[in-house]
């Protein structure tokens, strides 16, 4: 073979090695932009299927308007697309709404009391569970000009006094604590909510009432918090429960998965309310 023959052999060596090479790069190259699709798909077939929309209806006691709203926000920012309602009141109330036929997603009751009032009706789904407690407190007016210091005190003559009725959680852990001071209180009005009561002494139009420490603290300087040991007697438990006919049970579970998180325990906490 010549010598002329013999680089001509090599060049092409050479350049077939070169071919081949480029060939297996462009396989891998493939191979991983494959690969990586897949990937990228999966991922976002994943959160597609776990993306919440729509509007989640709560039906939920008074004394929790200020954690819940702030919650509310939460939720909305976690999860783009989506819109939490708020219905507060009475939990008697709002048991009877259900029942009754009210479209809802969620309920977040005062009391076990008021939950049942839903489970014996069928209209929950699954078992509510107890996500906070809360603990009764007097609100007096700034500066406690009447030196209220018990619960006895509110039994002096001539002090305007509000308490919850009876039917509503508030009113029926006051008068359970009325009853273990063996103490007789007659209220110039009895309220449907924790929060109307505590508006009395905020307009000045009573004197105290027997309301939760978290809507002591949550009205901030305009009313004044009065400990009392009986309170110890009569602390709220505080159910929250899927709705059985929930028109948006997905997002509904998303929202009671974040009032029972670390994150949501937190907000919770820091209204005053006791961990369950």
């Amino acid at each position: 073979m010549t010598r002329s023959a013999r680089r001509t052999r090599r060049m092409l060596q050479v350049a077939g090695a070169g071919a081949a090479a480029l060939l297996t790069l462009s396989a891998c190259s493939s191979s991983d932009s494959d690969s990586s699709g897949k990937k990228d798909s999966s991922t976002k077939g994943s959160s597609g299927s776990d993306k919440l929309s729509g509007e989640v209806t709560v039906f939920a006691a008074a004394s929790l308007k200020e954690s819940f709203s702030t919650l509310g926000d939460t939720f909305e920012k976690e999860h783009p697309g989506t819109k939490v309602t708020f219905s507060f009141g009475g939990s008697d109330s709002l048991a009877a709404g259900i029942t009754g036929g009210a479209p809802a997603d969620v309920f977040a009751a005062a009391s076990p009391k008021t939950m049942k009032i839903v489970t014996d009706k069928g209209d929950a789904a699954g078992t509510p569970a107890t996500f906070v407690r809360n603990q009764l407190e007097i609100a007096t007016l700034p500066g406690n000009p009447d030196k209220v210091a018990s619960l006895k005190g509110l039994t002096k003559s001539g002090l305007k006094v509000v308490l919850c009725d009876k039917t509503v959680p508030c009113g029926a852990a006051a008068q359970k604590a009325l009853d273990a001071g063996k103490l007789k209180l007659t209220p110039v009005s009895y309220e449907q909510d924790v929060k109307s009561a505590l508006n009395k002494v905020v307009l000045k139009e009573a004197d105290a009432a027997v309301v939760y420490k978290t809507d002591v603290k949550a009205a901030g300087d305009k009313v004044e918090g009065v400990e009392f040991p009986e309170s110890a007697n009569a602390i709220n438990d505080y159910p929250i429960a899927l709705l059985k006919n929930a028109p948006n049970a997905k997002a509904a579970k998303a929202f009671i998965e974040l009032v029972r998180s670390a994150e949501g325990q937190k907000v919770l906490t820091e209204a005053g309310f006791l961990k369950p």
